[in-house]
């Protein structure tokens, strides 16, 4: 009888795990290679650790000025913070990009820890930073703005802080204005950007241009996904001439479509806001017989605030987003839908996000595709295209209906942050000034509930998006008590782009060995 072979021991059993989930790490960094441009693969930096540990590591300034001299910490002898235990962030901290794996899984994808090191590349005297405020308004810029520069001012003793106005082409077309905390010292206050703010304007040669010829060695960027592509650039071009400037991004998304980052700053003060919108119109609704509260929230290609206001609510009977198609006509449709809800409850509320429903739109008002400055497609009206269809709807089954049309896009993009975005646009600015003091090119967030410094590429080379396999729209679906709208086609499609969105493609050429442990990685990671 041949005895079962002794277990491992748990040491060897995770030595054993690594060695077989990662053959080859450089599988890794082609598959992450292959949703960028030819020159940007140089730019990844993969660094292999232990029990399948990868550090998805940013750009530093010594990858291409290796004899910078470094300098203590003026933070060591700050007095607010000469009580704090271990205030310097370990050089080997890192964040997760995933916390729920199996027991077996591999350790997974990490980013480097934000927070402030013992060492810094530039002395306070020296620094010479600027901030700019790029793409649509959001809550909270203006309090990110201000903490940057009293984070600068009262942290590590930096004097000239400048800004640059109306955005990306304020770099070259209009003068630096320079700023104190007494100059914005209520300015969170107020919604919108001291700075003002644009779309496009960016070229790349002339802003490199500016911050060369100014001396400015540190540039914080505000701004969406296309915004942070623009610091990615201008990255890539100061490091091309060899110069000691760090770029810190902060992402900024009212639409929470950020990939990696748990969520934008600004985007729990538009849920909030737009909650009153929603009660606005359930009281129209309510208030009639047969009424229709229609509220159309922002959300061009993902539904996070119309998703979350609508649980948050509890008030709407439909949400509609742009990951999840439905139809209008037909059984299982939206028109059979408000048609037994007005029946059974005399009202409904719908919930519609901008980017909702455009293939449809398109169907029935031919329109050639036009872009904004951002190079973003221009929306077609999609509460005001539905407003009519329902009306006709309505009108051609002999229903007395009365439906108000509410759209409150600009209302909620313009206010001040509330409390915890405040506290959020805080912590972003400490942390991205804390990196670019370190040396540090990156844009910052928060991934699972820590501070990280990510890489530009990761968080420009997809978007966030709402996931219809996921159990928070379940939840939704249940609270609404809608249809689904989808086919089991259309879940299969949803699942397996799921699936795909956390893979990159892997390089031609790669052997099928390759591909099936480096994918078992990008799954696990």
């Amino acid at each position: 009888m041949e005895t079962a072979p002794k277990p491992l021991p748990f040491s060897a059993t995770c030595v054993r795990i690594s060695r077989d989930s990662y053959p080859n790490l450089r599988a890794l960094r082609n598959a992450s290679a292959m949703n960028l441009p030819d020159d940007d693969a140089a730019y990844i930096k993969l660094d292999e650790g232990d029990y399948g540990y990868v550090l998805d590591d940013v750009q530093h300034l010594t990858d291409y000025l290796p004899e910078l001299p470094t300098f203590p910490n003026p933070l060591q002898d700050h007095p607010a913070y000469s009580t704090v235990k271990q205030y310097f962030v370990n050089a080997d901290d890192t964040v997760p990009e995933k916390v729920v794996i199996q027991k077996n899984s591999p350790r997974g994808v990490h980013f480097r820890r934000a927070g402030p090191r013992q060492r810094v590349y530039f002395e306070p005297e020296d620094v010479k930073a600027c901030i700019v405020t790029c793409g649509g308004l959001c809550p909270g810029l203006n309090t990110v703005i201000r903490e940057l520069v009293c984070g600068l001012s009262h942290m590590y003793n930096v004097n000239d802080i400048f800004a640059i106005q109306n955005g990306y082409k304020g770099f070259y077309s209009s003068n630096y204005l320079p700023m104190t905390p007494k100059s914005v010292n209520d300015i969170h206050k107020r919604g919108g950007t001291v700075l003002g703010s644009s779309r496009g304007g960016h070229d790349t040669n002339k802003i490199v241009d500016n911050i060369q010829d100014r001396g400015i060695n540190q540039v914080y960027i505000i701004g969406g996904d296309g915004t942070q592509k623009g610091a990615y650039e201008i990255f890539k071009e100061i490091r091309r001439r060899g110069l000691k400037v760090a770029v810190a991004g902060i992402p900024k998304t009212i639409d929470n479509d950020i990939a990696v980052i748990d969520k934008s700053f600004g985007f729990d003060t538009a849920v909030e806001e737009a909650q009153r919108a929603i009660d606005a119109a359930h009281v129209e609704a309510s208030s009639a017989e047969n009424g229709i509260g229609l509220v159309k929230l922002m959300g061009r290609y993902s539904g996070f605030i119309a998703m979350y206001a609508t649980l948050a609510s509890r008030d709407v009977d439909c949400c509609l987003i742009p990951e999840s198609p439905f139809y209008l006509e037909g059984k299982g449709g939206l028109f059979e839908y408000i048609e037994r809800r007005l029946k059974e409850n005399n009202h409904m509320v719908i919930v519609v996000a901008e980017g909702a429903g455009q293939d449809l739109i398109a169907k029935s008002i031919p329109v050639a595709d036009q872009l904004d400055a951002s190079g973003n497609k221009l929306l077609l009206d999609v509460g005001l295209w539905l407003t009519h269809k329902i009306k006709d709807y309505c009108k051609s089954k002999k229903m007395e209906m009365t439906i108000k049309y509410i759209d409150p896009t600009y209302m909620i993009r313009a206010i001040p942050s509330n409390a915890s975005d405040n506290v959020y646009c805080t912590l972003l600015a400490h942390s991205a000034i804390h990196g670019a003091m370190a040396g540090y090119s990156f844009t910052v967030g928060m991934v699972n509930g820590r501070h990280a410094y990510i890489p530009f590429h990761r968080v420009t080379s997809t978007r966030n998006k709402v996931k219809i396999t996921d159990r928070m729209w379940a939840r939704l679906l249940s609270s609404t008590n809608q249809p689904s709208f989808l086919s089991e086609e259309d879940i299969e499609e949803a699942r397996e782009a799921d699936r795909l969105a956390n893979r990159p493609p892997v390089p031609a050429g790669t052997s099928e060995h390759t591909k099936k442990h480096s994918t078992s990685l990008l799954a696990n990671g």
